[in-house]
């Protein structure tokens, strides 16, 4: 069911979702939380789309806030609030209001958002695209518990995240780093397995992806050992290779679906590590509310710290690196051009 207001207030909308429950016959309110969306009118849909299917996972009520340009001057003194809202099958498990707001009550949106949010239940902010530079400080981000950014959508995404973490706040997380999970959880496995100290690591992935940066930060950080960060063609995240002193560990995945696993005396296994949609990333991040301190501690390493890396594509997999002995091989250091490597020395700041 949809009921479009124009020229509304935050009282009329609260009023429509209580007539779209009643008319649907759920007047009970089931929901676990508020999820508000700012984003632009190009991304509004997909961004809801996701949210929807997340929301058979976390029943929510979806805000969602389009702030629209003005075309004149006349139009940017005359403040108007539109709002269509959706319940029942439109709205997935839970509810939908989409808010549009024109002229001087953009600024003043978590006016418009604050009379919406869902009595004693956690709220979380998601900017899809154009997060403000301390979202923990931004009006709207500080009346959540949890605040989500994507770094991969900024026009320089390695100078994004050295920004996050100096201004890093308890309950801040991205996207970028939530799409690492499946990697952390099988590196972390292959060294349970191993009685081994690892001596040095190097990352292959496709340029300017935060992933990839927030990966090598990671072990970094874990590990205390050098760390590379190696460019490949992608897509995204393509290998990691950890040297030990019992041989290398290798995590090889060429068609961004399926990875090779390979550890030294034992067979090479295949493991699923596709590219998950961000209905699925979005989901994972609503599962936990409280302060992630391993993402906090990644992003501060700093994108700096990370060792020199080569410029020319790694393309070499784990199976083509291994010896006729049975072991991958370490890979011959790359000179890069001197005007290679001061371009993606400068990237990386």
């Amino acid at each position: 069911m949809k009921i479009d207001l124009t020229d509304t207030t935050s009282s009329k909308i609260n009023k429509a979702l209580v007539q779209g429950r009643r008319a649907i016959g759920t007047p009970a309110v089931g929901m676990v939380l508020t999820l508000v969306i700012v984003t632009d009118e190009e991304n509004a849909y997909d961004s809801l789309r996701a949210a929807n299917e997340a929301s058979r996972e976390h029943p929510s009520r979806t805000l969602v806030v389009i702030k629209r340009a003005a075309r004149s001057p006349r139009d940017r003194t005359n403040s108007r609030l539109d709002a269509e809202v959706r319940v029942g099958v439109e709205a997935g498990t839970g509810e939908t209001v989409i808010l549009r707001l024109y002229g001087e009550v953009i600024d003043h949106a978590q006016s418009v958002v604050l009379p919406l949010l869902l009595p004693d239940a956690p709220v979380v902010v998601w900017w899809p695209v154009n997060a403000p530079a301390d979202a923990a400080n931004d009006p709207l981000g500080a009346l959540a518990q949890r605040r989500v950014t994507d770094s991969y959508t900024a026009e320089d995404p390695i100078r994004e995240l050295t920004a996050r973490a100096e201004s890093y706040h308890p309950g801040s997380t991205d996207l970028a780093w939530t799409r690492i999970t499946p990697w952390r959880s099988m590196l972390a496995a292959a060294l349970d397995q191993i009685a081994c100290k690892v001596k040095s690591v190097q990352v292959d992935g496709e340029e300017f992806n935060p992933s990839c940066e927030l990966l090598a930060m990671w072990l970094a950080d874990r590990l205390d050992v050098p760390v590379r960060r190696a460019i490949s063609p992608g897509p995204g995240l393509t290998g990691v290779r950890m040297e030990t002193d019992c041989g290398p560990i290798v995590l090889d995945r060429a068609d961004g679906s399926l990875a090779t696993l390979h550890i030294e005396g034992q067979p090479n296994r295949a493991v699923a590590l596709k590219r998950r949609e961000t209905a699925e990333l979005i989901a994972e991040e609503l599962r936990r509310l409280d302060p992630d301190d391993t993402y906090a501690s990644a992003l501060k390493y700093g994108v700096d710290r990370l060792a020199e890396t080569p410029s020319e594509p790694v393309t070499e997999t784990a199976e083509e690196a291994r010896e006729p002995g049975g072991s991958p091989a370490a890979p011959e250091p790359k000179k890069a051009p001197a005007k290679k490597a001061a371009t993606k020395k400068a990237a990386a700041k």
